[in-house]
Formats: structure tokens, sequence, C-alpha cells
């Protein structure tokens, strides 16, 4: 049979238990839907595009996938930057964004049950009207998914106070690599019962099932948050007022950090007002019952760690202005030139300026602008290269500048990864973080959910 007879195969298994509306074979379509936001990482061609609206409509798809040994990429909206939904040759893209339902808002039990369509910050205002909170923010969170969100472990900015996604998912429904749907976690506060299925899932690309439902944990509101900007001369300064901060206990519900570099790039942007004589500006928040009082502390902190200048925000729109310029910072960063790698590093916070301060050396060695915006307080670290992808040197010493800010990481008993995932773009790293035993572990692991590798093929390993 040619691949003509099995593509016509494919089709029309999938039509006989699909409508028409769910499956787009356009090639014009589907190239669309070939590849995330991430640089350099290869993309193949889709043989079709299914956009199911139900669990038995999944399950359809992945029977039919098992039998011809089709493999399936699952998709959420296609925000990542890893190359983490990449579309391989001749695959059935699965896209989840139609299943965009809140099944569940529960005030009592604190949870939310949601399909994976469902985008972040839909689900964020309709908790919020119920006076309760779903704290993972990460900076797409208006275009991002739940099911993206789950499938690459998504951190955000209020991850030093309330953590990121892995803890506030308690259970799922997913359709496996045969079909079958596996139902794993809990809706209660507490449980413990066997291994744990949920957190093995999230953060595992697609790999080794299809989320198609999420049972989410939710917090109170909390108080309306006050942010301070901190101004420094170095940013070896603003590290070490991030780690006074920490030190002496402070829970900030955020601390990010914005080099120079980054600074200028939103101030061109949009007209932000910020300083530009600055070589670090330091953003700390609180939602406390006395925010004002916690950023009179912190304030003094960032003085004593050498600070020029400490402005707290007087009200919440001031607050919202600044947050707004750090939800700005890789968008600005993206009109410095005509491509952008953006890295994902995470080390020790007593490490932070050692981060910094490596990768501005790494930034004069390639001769390139790298722009650094940081959860800080999580000591998650986003070196954006900037660079001309029409110039051949130019992309190839933006991946070498890329490569060599992962190994300092690693170096500072760091991660290549806080929360963008491996996908494609770091795979051959993931190797040498995890060693030869994890790896080994970890591939068996895969083959058990997926032996005949059908799942997102060619990602993490």
């Amino acid at each position: 049979m040619d691949d003509l007879d099995s593509q016509d195969d494919l089709l029309v298994r999938l039509r006989s238990g699909l409508p028409a509306e769910a499956l787009i074979t356009d090639p014009d379509i589907t190239a669309s839907y070939a590849h995330d936001m991430a640089s350099f990482c290869a993309a193949g061609a889709p043989a079709v595009v299914v956009l199911p609206r139900s669990v038995e409509q999944v399950q359809h798809v992945m029977r039919t996938a098992t039998a011809l040994r089709v493999p399936v990429v699952p998709q959420g909206a296609r925000t990542g930057l890893s190359g983490a939904a990449n579309a391989s040759d001749g695959c059935i893209v699965l896209s989840l964004t139609k299943m965009d339902r809140i099944l569940e808002i529960n005030p009592v039990d604190r949870i939310a049950v949601v399909e994976p369509g469902v985008i972040n910050a839909t689900l964020s205002r309709a908790v919020g009207e119920r006076g309760l909170y779903y704290p993972p923010d990460p900076s797409s969170w208006e275009m991002c998914t739940i099911g993206g969100n789950i499938g690459t472990a998504s951190g955000g900015l209020c991850c030093v106070k309330y953590g990121v996604t892995a803890e506030y998912v308690l259970g799922l429904d997913v359709v496996l690599a045969d079909g079958r749907l596996l139902t794993t976690g809990r809706r209660t506060a507490k449980g413990v019962a066997g291994y744990d299925l949920t957190r093995l899932f999230v953060g595992s690309e697609g790999s080794l099932g299809i989320v198609v439902k999420a049972v989410l944990a939710l917090r109170p509101q909390p108080p309306q948050q006050l942010v301070l900007a901190a101004e420094f001369a170095s940013s070896a300064a603003a590290c070490d007022a991030v780690c006074r901060i920490m030190e002496r206990g402070h829970t900030p519900s955020l601390l990010e950090l914005m080099d120079r570099t980054t600074v200028r790039a939103v101030n061109a942007t949009a007209n932000m007002g910020l300083p530009e004589t600055t070589e670090a500006l330091l953003l700390a928040a609180f939602d406390t019952p006395d925010p004002a009082a916690d950023l009179a502390a912190v304030g003094e902190l960032c003085v004593a760690a050498g600070a020029t200048e400490v402005v707290p925000a007087e009200d919440a729109a001031e607050s919202e202005m600044l947050l707004q310029a750090r939800r700005l910072a890789l968008p600005a960063l993206e009109t410095v030139a005509s491509a952008t790698m953006i890295d994902d590093v995470c080390v020790p916070r007593t490490r932070l300026a050692e981060m910094l301060d490596g990768t501005a050396v790494i930034a004069e060695k390639y001769a390139l602008t790298i722009g650094v915006c940081a959860h800080a307080g999580d000591g998650n670290t986003h070196p954006v290269v900037c660079f001309d992808q029409a110039d051949p040197d130019e992309s190839r010493r933006a991946r070498e500048s890329f490569d060599e800010i992962m190994a300092l990481g690693l170096e500072l008993g760091g991660t290549i990864t806080g929360e963008h995932g491996v996908g494609v773009l770091k795979k051959e790293w993931l190797s040498r973080e995890l060693g030869p035993v994890g790896l080994e572990l970890q591939r068996g692991i895969k083959s058990t959910f997926d032996p005949l590798g059908l799942l997102n093929p060619g990602k993490l390993f």
C-alpha cells in the first residue's frame, strides 16, 4: 500500500467516528498547525488535523492511530517555546482547543473541573467571580490552555509564593495510546493511594497520554497585591537583594527581575517610562493584608543590597502598570531582532548572580544581544537570545550561545528548564541532566504507557 492509499485509509477510519467539521485536510491549513513558537525546532507536515469535542472522539482517534500505527501529536494553543507541539511527517495533529468547557467550580471543595482547551485566563476570571483563585499564570495566560500548561508543567509570575501547575493538578482523565480511558488522582483535599500517576503526566508533553479532563485545586482569592520597583547598578546587587528577601522569610507574591536590555526593549515597545539608566530592575509584590508594610521592609533590604532607588506603587493601578511591563518583556525583546531563542534555565537562588553575570559574558563572547528577565524568587531565568535568522553565521552563534547558557545553568547546580519543557529544543540536554540511569528509567516509563511509540514521537528523548 502506498502513502496515498495509507492516508486515504486513515481518513476513512477517522471519518467513521468524527463529524466532518472535526477534520482538517487542506495542506495550507494543516501547515499552520505544524509548530509552536520555538526557534530551531524541526517540524513535519501532518497528514490531518483533528479537533475533537468529546472524550469519545479522542478515544476514536487513538484507536485509529494504534490500528494504523500513525503517530499522534497533541496540541493546545501552541504558545510553547520548546517545540513540544511540533508535528512530525504524516502524523495526526490532535488539537484539544475545542474541548474548552469549565465543567465545575466548587467553592466548598475548592476545585475546578475543566477540559484541556480552557484558556488559563478564562479559568482565572471564572473562579475569581466565585471568590476563588487559580494561581498558575504563565506570561501567555491570555492565550495558553490548561491542557498545554499541564503538558509542559507551566509556571508563571506568582510561583515564588504559590507554586507551579503541578501543585494544582489533583486528578486527570487521560486517553491512553490504545484508546483506553485512565482516571488518576482525586477530588479530595488529601489522598495517597498508589503511585502518583497524576504528577507523572504533568510535564510529560503529551508523550504518555492525552489529557481530556483535569481536576484543579483552587485557593481563596487573595487581597489585591501592591508592587515595588527597585533599581540597581548591577545584576549582582539585585540578586543579593533577592537572597536577603528570601533569607529573612518574606513571602512575596511576585519577585521578578529585568536587566537593562529588557528594560530598554520594553520602553521602546510600549513607552512604559521605566528607568533606562538601571542595570537591573527588581519588582516585588505582596498580596498580604498589609502589603504596604511588607513592601517597606523589602525596600529596606533592597537599599541595604545597594538599590539606587526604591519606588513602591501607591495603588492597584500603578501596580498593574509595573506588572504589565514585566509581562511585555518577552514580546518586547522579540522586536530587537528578526528572531529570538528563549532559554529557561533555573538555578539555586544563591547562584542567580553568577547565572546573570555568566550570561552577559556569553553575550559578549558571541557578539549578540541577550536580554534577561527572570522569576528571580525562583531562580528561574529567561535569557532571550536575539539574532538575525537570515544571517547563517549569526544564527549559528545564537544556537551556540543558547547551549552555553544551558551548560552554565547545569554547572551552577541548576536545571535546563524550569517551566517551558524539553520538547525538541532541549532533548539533547535532557540526557546530560538525567544521567544514564535516569534516562533509562524514563524511557522505560514511556514504553509502558506507549509501547508503539506513537505519542508525540521525537520529543523529550
